[in-house]
């Protein structure tokens, strides 16, 4: 892998924003996103719809300051709808190819696009095929998507490097299934790694609310995880009652969480 750095694009002012993403309906599942900003950092997630049957959606954490960070995803998220529905709409192509090159190619948009020429850009990019199940994904330095199914839950772990930081870096596609009733969970950097009384919320307490806790869709999964993220922050310390501390807790940062919910067969039916 070559580390090259580009012109950047990021200028004084005039800092740009992605436009908004708006939830996509799919007949056999339910997707919801929650998010909480923050001073620091550029949690960035979007969806589309590149044929009838498949979902294309995107997990971004792009370091720095928040408007340099919000105006790289910017560039990010024209690359990601323009390319992703060229890529996808290709019958020839197979999905795993596409999903490898829209990567790479977002990989070097963010590149030219940073302050400095480079940044550190963790992501998670999906294709979901909504008759099958079939998830195929690329996790490039992001926190472990969590899937939950009949048999308990999976860790969906990182399989490559960070965007923002090698040009030429590539990363293979990786496959799973979503069986009815089944459910994929991707929640940022800044939401596991919130602290209080010096311990991180971690992925095992995203795993914990998937797995245990309770909800009938996945608007209300999101809602579920952001108060029990929230209640964590606000836990106090054991040196609180020396000190009147309410907790020692992380600095400030995105928390986003996005879940995808296959539903049940009979319900999928009656959609």
């Amino acid at each position: 892998m070559i580390l090259k750095k580009f012109q950047s694009r990021a200028p004084a002012t005039a800092y740009r924003q992605p436009v908004r993403t708006e939830i996509p309906t799919v007949p056999t599942a339910e997707i919801a996103a929650r998010y909480r900003a923050a001073r620091i950092g550029g949690d960035f997630y979007d969806f589309i719809q590149v044929s009838d049957t498949k979902l294309l959606f995107v997990m971004l954490d792009i370091a720095g300051k928040r408007e340099t960070a919000l105006h790289s995803a910017a560039f990010a998220q024209d690359l990601f709808r323009n390319r992703g529905a060229e890529l996808f709409n290709n019958p020839d192509a197979e999905d795993s190819d596409a999903l490898t090159k829209l990567l790479l190619e977002m990989n070097r948009e963010i590149i030219r696009t940073a302050a400095g020429g480079i940044c550190h850009a963790p992501a998670f990019l999906g294709c979901y095929h909504e008759d099958t199940g079939i998830l195929t994904y690329i996790n490039a330095g992001h926190t472990p998507g969590v899937m939950r199914d009949g048999e308990g839950t999976l860790l969906l772990e990182a399989n490559g490097l960070p965007l923002g930081l090698f040009s030429h870096a590539t990363h293979d596609a990786q496959f799973c299934v979503l069986t009815p009733g089944a459910g994929l969970v991707l929640a940022s950097k800044g939401l596991v790694e919130v602290k209080a009384g010096g311990h991180e919320f971690g992925i095992e307490g995203v795993r914990k609310v998937v797995e245990e806790g309770k909800y009938d869709s996945a608007e209300a999964l999101c809602q579920l995880l952001h108060e029990r993220v929230t209640a964590y922050e606000k836990k106090p310390s054991f040196l609180a009652p020396a000190l009147n501390l309410t907790g020692l807790t992380s600095e400030p940062n995105d928390l986003t969480v996005v879940a995808l919910l296959r539903k049940a067969a009979s319900a999928a039916a009656r959609a």
